[in-house]
């Protein structure tokens, strides 16, 4: 075969790739590549176009902007073309890109606007004279489906645009994303339903976004950010940042931790940054995006069939990595769950070493198609427990083996078995006594799901109950420093008691006033996470009315149900659990709910950051804190933030603020001004 017939038959098996994958990714939400594995045959077959124009197919994917449709939604044109962004992967491919724009715009001053790059489902809201008229996906660029129902349902979006210059049509684009901590609650309450979880918060995103009914979609916290204008008619912006404040005096939801900056160097640091502060945003990133400020700037560099050419997204590295699947194991969880999980030879992704992922229950194991000695595609991204999202189908030798479920309990024998018809996931019935279950609970209790409290890991929950200090939960809180003297994680060599005890019984002691609703997500019932717990709270305000609720009152309540409504009932008719309450009731645990008005609103109207480590608070804790006095708290620094709280090793938000301008003040400060309010700061 000659060398041309060669590359264009590869060019063709690589763009046929392209297209398979883009259907999955956009039309299935269920990619079984990486994002990087994509990134790689998109490059392949870009750089065999540049090496070879002449073999160029006028329908090639890189001329195109990827997306697809899902049949049951009827479909749009955009007024002005949704186009897709470039990508470089390197400093060197940035400054490649850097120096392009300068040479195509040499006798220009021009400034760069740096946003972050959200992984989530395009969007295109389109408002006539104020309305939202119509909301379409990005599509293939020139046409999108019909979305409007099911977007209305957003809060974050408005259905009519405020302020005095409305203009008479405007195509606002952005990102619908599915929030990182609602992700988690989500993917827990399916998998404990026995239901396939998704695989990321895009994916979550894009699957509630397509719901036919949009009372799923009602039922799901979607959000979005905006970061450009399409078509527009009757109202004109200089620039890129114009724009943005143009969309925010509409009511639009922009972001706020974009920044226009003069220079390179000030886009190098901007995209270091953020690489450090990806996992403490609301939402996934994936890079950055930088644009080209000026839209003078913009209309002379001009754009390709698919992609702006002043813009371009810079990808961090992939949280998604391949790896050699050893073994299949299980794990017992607190409310009795079998979940096999991947025994993996280590692999480093998003900063730390993994050996143990979850494929979350069998049915998933065989829907995967994983087998033991397969090479899988693992995904990690910041604290979320890594995930095998499945096999690399070509690279099997044929000596893998299929996973077989076990039939007993691996750590106290019981017969495993499904706690009610249809449930895919198996449990062990022994919740009172299999110590797998008991250990977990306890480490539980103790995460920053629930009470948060410091010391109580995952070791101290096996010592504490090794020692046989407690006999359950219910024991926890009387728990003394001299009875700890007894157990020799918390013991020094010498006899005397160690840092780490002092430490638990003034962090029990600090739980004991936690929130209601953080109480009764502490009891492990199943289906009630935070969402089900505050609702609860909400509507009984007491432990006892919540336990002594009829099912029918629990499941008239919003966001509850019948699935929950009998969990709960079923966990509280059962003796042993109704002691623990009692026991911790008798300690001084909050069973009663402190409205938050009688808490002084010292914080209201005040926009407060907090970086570093405080002595008096947990990260999660500050944040609650703030939000039970009336303030917001923030993740990033801007202009409208009103302090910034340091503790101990602050980030770069301290920086920031002084940049800013904005006030900084200390621990002691921040007491003050919680129980003071400005007054006296």
């Amino acid at each position: 075969m000659k060398e041309g017939a060669k590359v264009r038959r590869k060019m063709s098996e690589l763009s046929e790739q392209i297209r398979d994958h883009q259907y999955r990714y956009y039309v299935l939400d269920k990619p079984i590549i990486t994002d990087a594995e994509f990134d790689a045959i998109w490059k392949e077959l870009s750089a065999l176009e540049s090496a070879h124009p002449e073999l160029l197919d006028p329908n090639s994917p890189t001329l195109e902007v990827g997306g697809g449709f899902a049949s049951h939604f009827e479909q749009f044109n955009h007024h002005q073309k949704m186009m897709s962004l470039d990508n470089v992967f390197s400093d060197e491919e940035l400054d490649s890109w850097l120096d392009r724009i300068e040479k195509e715009s040499t006798s220009v001053k021009k400034s760069w606007l740096c946003e972050l790059k959200i992984d989530g489902l395009a969007i295109n809201l389109i408002y006539e004279n104020g309305k939202l008229v119509r909301a379409l996906t990005r599509g293939n660029g020139e046409t999108g489906e019909d979305v409007t129902v099911n977007v209305r349902t957003i809060t974050a979006i408005p259905q009519n645009l405020k302020g005095s210059r409305i203009p008479e049509l405007v195509e606002i684009r952005g990102e619908i994303f599915f929030p990182v901590a609602a992700f988690n609650e989500l993917n827990e309450a399916l998998e404990e339903s026995g239901k396939t979880p998704f695989a990321n918060p895009r994916n979550a995103a894009a699957g509630s976004l397509r719901q036919k009914d949009p009372r799923v979609t009602a039922a799901r916290p979607l959000s979005c950010i905006v970061h450009g204008i399409g078509a527009v008619k009757g109202a004109t912006f200089d620039s890129q940042s114009q724009a943005y404040e143009l969309m925010a005096s509409w009511g639009a939801p922009v972001s706020r931790s974009y920044q226009v900056l003069e220079n390179s160097s000030g886009v190098k640091k901007f995209i270091t940054e953020f690489l450090k502060l990806r996992h403490e945003l609301e939402h996934e990133i994936d890079g950055v995006v930088v644009k080209v400020n000026e839209r003078s700037i913009q209309e002379l560099i001009g754009t390709t069939s698919r992609a702006p050419k002043w813009a371009i997204a810079y990808k961090y590295p992939p949280e998604e990595v391949t790896t050699k699947l050893i073994d299949i194991r299980v794990s017992v969880g607190r409310t009795g769950r079998i979940t096999p999980f991947g025994f993996m030879e280590p692999i480093k992704v998003a900063g730390s070493t993994v050996t143990n992922a979850t494929l979350h229950n069998v049915e998933e194991v065989e829907r995967k198609r994983v087998l033991i000695g397969d090479i899988v595609i693992l995904r990690k991204a910041g604290d979320v427990i890594p995930e095998i999202l499945g096999p690399v189908v070509e690279r099997r030798t044929g000596k893998e083996k299929k996973f077989v479920m076990p039939t007993n309990c691996p750590d106290c024998g019981s017969k495993l078995k499904a706690i009610s018809e249809g449930d895919v996931d198996i449990r062990c019935p022994n919740s009172q006594n299999c110590p797998a279950q008991l250990r977990e609970r306890i480490y539980y209790i103790g995460s920053r799901a629930a009470l948060d409290i410091d010391v109580l890991g995952y070791e101290a929950a096996q010592a504490l109950l090794g020692a046989e200090l407690i006999v359950d939960e219910g024991d926890l809180f009387d728990l003394s420093a001299k009875k700890l003297l007894n157990c020799e994680f918390f013991r020094k060599k010498d006899g005397t008691a160690a840092s780490n005890a002092e430490k638990l019984i003034q962090a029990l002691e600090d739980a004991k006033k936690r929130p209601l609703w953080r109480v009764l997500v502490a009891l492990s019932i199943r289906h009630v996470g935070p969402t089900a717990a505050q609702a609860l709270v909400r509507e009984f305000k007491s432990l006892e009315a919540i336990s002594t609720a009829s099912g029918d009152e629990l499941a008239g309540i919003d966001g509850i149900g019948e699935v929950i409504a009998k969990s709960i009932s079923t966990w509280f008719s059962i003796d042993w659990h109704r002691v623990i309450v009692d026991k911790w009731r008798r300690a001084g645990v909050t069973t009663v709910d402190i409205d938050k008005k009688e808490r002084p609103q010292t914080l209201a109207g005040l926009t407060i950051v907090v970086t570093g480590a405080l002595n008096s608070f947990t990260r999660d804790g500050v944040s609650e804190t703030i939000l039970e006095h009336g303030g917001k708290a923030a993740s990033s620094v801007s202009s409208k933030t009103d302090f910034v709280v340091i503790g101990d090793s602050p980030g770069s938000k301290a920086k920031k603020a002084e940049e800013l301008g904005v006030r900084i003040i200390n621990e002691s400060q921040f007491l003050t001004l919680l129980e003071n309010g400005t007054d006296r700061i």
